[in-house]
């Protein structure tokens, strides 16, 4: 009996120890972390890579640009303005909780409260329970984009957001500067829980036992990810076998890991568009299209792209990249120095004048860089600036107050369309409906917002196309803002990790389906 008892126990430490030799941890580097566990507080992609592992959106976009079933199984179109949507059954949140219509509505009567998210849900009559695993969402016109924006429904446990927290304020609310519930608490439904959250320093992710995907591939139980600002500590680190996977990888390093046999580089065409923006309210001198003229020409952003960017972006003249449907194939890049200069003399201001500028140092690939080439661009045409760059975690208070003449921003359509770039970059600013709201340039064009709703709910393709292409123009004409080009995005690993099926042009790596060897 003892000798059966040992022969078990010794199978029960043999499989134990099998179980324990599968288990994978993923140490994941980024240039920065998440500011925090509330999908809906920050509209950034680093937020919505966050979603992804947390939460699962309704649909989500495959690499092919197609829509993925997720927490929807299907949707079906019941006239121009409401499209149906099928939940998906047996879905259990973080907490416990089951998955329901009660929780999608929930979350879409959310982002009206948000004052990142309520502009891309202007179109929005509202999202309406048929049944608990049946929903309803109707917009006030038809409207193209309808599906593309189910990509930014991330239900959210309405059970576990009620109430009100230790301080007395409501558990749903939306903070998006100060303490709040759901800055600190997660209940999605999504492969990974958290479970160690220590802000810009580290974070832990564990696999969620409960997970409704059985068919993932994904077999990465935890993942460790450490913020690592500064470009070459977080190659070295990948390079040392401290880490297994980092993003972005900086151009220089690109021949480095790819000559490493124990590394390997991804990259994947990108539609992220990076920009300058300058406030015609702090500064009179940016109201003066002649000045705006001078200043997009003062900028040799194929030069850029060249020297900086190492030939892994594309020089950019207007906010569409190329295969979105506004791109205008006839808006090149504009750097001429001699007609920068006689634009400020017709301007009255050869002798030129002083300004601030604040850009991020970790937010995009060489953003402090890019930064202080343009500042030496700009002197050029005796634009003196006072340049100030800081990490992204502090970047976008700064921004939000609008607290420089000159400040940088990069964008990547939220529904992979060329609308997007105007409803938030270049509409007029509306704090009641949210368009406008990363315009810190003040940019002000009633046409520009005619025609970007006008768009919205135009459905003949070709039609909506001249559209758009006409706004592109109107901007390129205004100087509206100062492009630089369309941001790739790049990865590297180690061998084992199999990085390539789980990234897309929208720059979030959907870990949940990550294979490590």
């Amino acid at each position: 009996m003892r000798k059966y008892l040992s022969f078990c126990l010794a199978l029960v430490m043999v499989f134990g120890l099998c179980g324990m030799a599968q288990a994978k941890t993923l140490r994941l580097a980024l240039d920065a972390g998440p500011v925090s566990q509330d999908p809906q507080v920050v509209l950034s992609g680093g937020m919505l890579q966050f979603s992804h592992w947390a939460f699962d959106p309704l649909v989500r976009y495959a690499q092919d640009m197609t829509f993925e079933p997720r927490l929807a199984v299907k949707w079906e179109r019941l006239d121009p303005l409401t499209m149906r949507f099928y939940l998906r059954k047996g879905v259990k949140f973080h907490s416990g909780n089951p998955f329901t219509a009660k929780d999608v509505k929930f979350t879409f009567d959310r982002f009206y409260t948000s004052p990142d998210f309520k502009g891309l849900f202007v179109p929005f009559e509202g999202c309406f329970i048929v049944n608990d695993h049946t929903v309803d969402i109707k917009t006030k016109k038809p409207y193209a984009l309808l599906i593309n924006m189910a990509t930014y429904i991330f239900p959210m446990d309405h059970k576990f957001y009620s109430g009100k927290d230790e301080t007395g304020q409501p558990k749903d609310a939306v903070v998006k500067v100060g303490p709040s519930f759901a800055l600190k608490n997660t209940s999605g439904t999504g492969p990974y829980k958290v479970t160690h959250w220590e802000q810009g320093a580290k974070y832990i992710f564990e696999r969620f036992a409960d997970y409704w995907d059985k068919n993932s591939p994904g077999n990465v139980d935890k993942i460790i990810l450490t913020p690592i600002k500064e470009e070459a500590t977080r190659v070295a680190a990948l390079l040392s076998g401290d880490v297994d996977f980092i993003t972005p990888v900086p151009p220089q390093d690109f021949k480095r890991i790819r000559k490493d046999p124990k590394t390997k580089l991804v990259t994947f065409s990108g539609g992220r568009i990076i920009t300058f923006q300058l406030n015609q309210k702090r500064r009179s001198e940016f109201k003066d299209v002649r000045v705006r003229q001078a200043i997009v020409h003062a900028i040799n952003n194929v030069g850029i792209v060249k020297k900086i960017m190492k030939g892994t972006a594309t020089p950019a003249a207007q906010q569409s990249p190329k295969g979105y449907v506004g791109y205008k194939e006839s808006l090149v890049p504009r750097y001429d120095l001699k007609k920068a200069k006689a634009l400020m003399k017709e301007a009255g201001l050869e002798k030129g004048f002083e300004c601030t500028m604040i850009a991020p140092n970790n937010r995009y690939v060489n953003d402090e860089k890019i930064a202080e080439a343009t500042a030496s661009m700009l002197s050029k045409i005796n634009i003196k600036v006072n340049l100030k760059t800081m990490p992204k975690a502090q970047y976008w208070d700064e921004f939000d107050k609008r607290v420089a003449d000159i400040q940088m921003i990069g964008w990547h359509s939220d529904t992979e369309d060329s609308g997007n770039f105007s409803e938030f970059l270049t509409m007029t600013p509306n704090t009641e409906t949210g368009y406008g709201q990363y315009n810190s340039g003040n940019y002000s064009n009633p046409k520009i917002d005619e025609l970007t709703i006008a768009a919205q709910s135009e459905t003949d393709l070709q039609k909506r196309k001249a559209i758009l292409q006409e706004i592109e123009q109107i901007l390129y004409d205004d100087a509206a803002f100062v492009p630089f080009h369309w941001q790739n995005h790049s990865y590297a690993g180690k061998n084992k990790v199999g990085i390539k099926p789980i990234v897309n042009t929208m720059n979030f790596p959907y870990l949940g389906d990550l294979v490590m060897k």
